[in-house]
């Protein structure tokens, strides 16, 4: 599963045993200042990472880290009551482990959520976020980020689908149904139509996904709202629900790194109209019974995000938003020259491998002088 100048290793730290990706001949002695490590997303690896780590420079550091419950790190349980603290606190460990003071972070989906939590403990010198969940967590939020119900009703390990899990158990890797790890990377993971030769090693990735107790998609509970269940306090899904995950302080931060977020308009997982939304499929009529906009509102995923990234700014924060129109959740697999010329504008790198801009859609929305 592995490229051919890609290694992994197995590093221990304090608090678990955590798999590293690396790229062959990096040197550990390069400074914080060309460090990138990358964080994946849900039901992902570190393996989703590898073709940007062959394109990126190669004289930079580039590490991919698998979070815990995922690709080869401990599948420790995930405490969720702490939100993505766990995870983003396992980087941490992994980060002093090898030596790294700071760096550049990058994180996908979920994995955006975590590197804005260390953000929010610890000094980076730059963000990527790329398809973030909203700084509120996932689902049951108003436009201004508050909460819904006071038991996150629809939100989750009780929005996971159980064949989905089910297939993911079995390691499923066809496409016979529309809810095998393959068929949902095609839905959810990239734009409609979109197709790589190296779908077979991301859907590898995605079956490493661990499903015990603790891991995901995590439990949920009886909920007196509809559709009928809340955020329970263990495992992945219940880490993103607003109850425990809050991230929007970023906006707050005294020392603002530059902070990049590219996304794609296609997105089916992260959107104002999200397919991973109970509220939005209860708008739809996908889910029945559903009670009303006044009542369970879709949440509206990309405006929360430009609404505190717009904070960010105005408190002097550098922001740049890359959108990239008809690309889905995975932007560095569908549009990999775009997103590695941001990712190298926004860490500042000058060096001789760096390429002309490619034309892309690219707006700064708000840049500090």
């Amino acid at each position: 599963m592995l490229f051919d100048d890609i290694t992994a290793r197995v590093i221990e730290t304090p608090r678990l045993n955590v798999n590293i990706l690396e790229r062959a001949g990096d040197d550990p002695a390069t400074p914080s200042e060309r460090t990138v490590v990358l964080i994946h997303g849900n039901v992902s690896s570190s393996l989703f990472w590898q073709e940007l780590m062959e394109d990126l420079p190669g004289d930079l550091r580039v590490i991919a880290i698998d979070l815990r419950g995922f690709g080869g790190t401990e599948h420790a349980p995930v405490d969720a009551t702490r939100g993505v603290r766990d995870f983003s606190d396992d980087v941490r460990a992994a980060l002093e482990t090898l030596g790294i003071r700071t760096a550049h972070l990058v994180g996908w989906a979920m994995g955006a959520g975590v590197i804005m939590q260390y953000a929010l403990d610890h000094p980076v010198l730059s963000l990527t976020l790329q398809s973030p969940i909203s700084p509120y967590g996932f689902g049951g939020t108003r436009r201004d980020g508050s909460r819904l119900t006071d038991d996150d009703a629809g939100c989750g390990g009780g929005a996971a689908n159980p064949d989905f899990v089910h297939r993911l158990i079995d390691h499923d890797e066809t496409d016979a149904a529309p809810t095998s790890p393959r068929s949902v990377f095609r839905s959810s993971y990239v734009a409609p139509g979109f197709r790589t030769e190296n779908e077979d090693l991301w859907v590898q990735s995605m079956l490493t996904t661990s499903t015990a107790t603790g891991n995901y998609p995590g439990h949920s509970v009886t909920s007196e709202n509809w559709p009928g269940f809340g955020a329970g306090t263990i495992g992945v899904l219940n880490t993103m629900a607003p109850r425990y995950f809050d991230v929007s302080g970023i906006a707050d931060l005294a020392e603002k790194p530059p902070i990049l977020w590219v996304h794609g308009t296609a997105d089916a997982v992260v959107s104002d109209a999200s397919f991973s939304d109970l509220n939005n499929l209860g708008k739809l009529g996908i889910v029945p019974g559903w009670p009303g906009d006044e009542v369970a509102p879709p949440q509206e995923m990309v405006s929360q995000t430009r609404d505190v990234l717009a904070r960010y700014s105005a408190g002097g924060g550098e922001v740049t938003e890359l959108g990239l129109e008809g690309v889905g959740h995975s932007p560095h697999l569908e549009r990999p020259a775009e997103f590695r010329h941001a990712l190298l504008t926004v860490i500042g790198y000058v060096g001789p491998s760096a390429h002309p801009a490619p034309s892309t859609e690219a707006i700064i929305i708000r840049s500090a002088d």
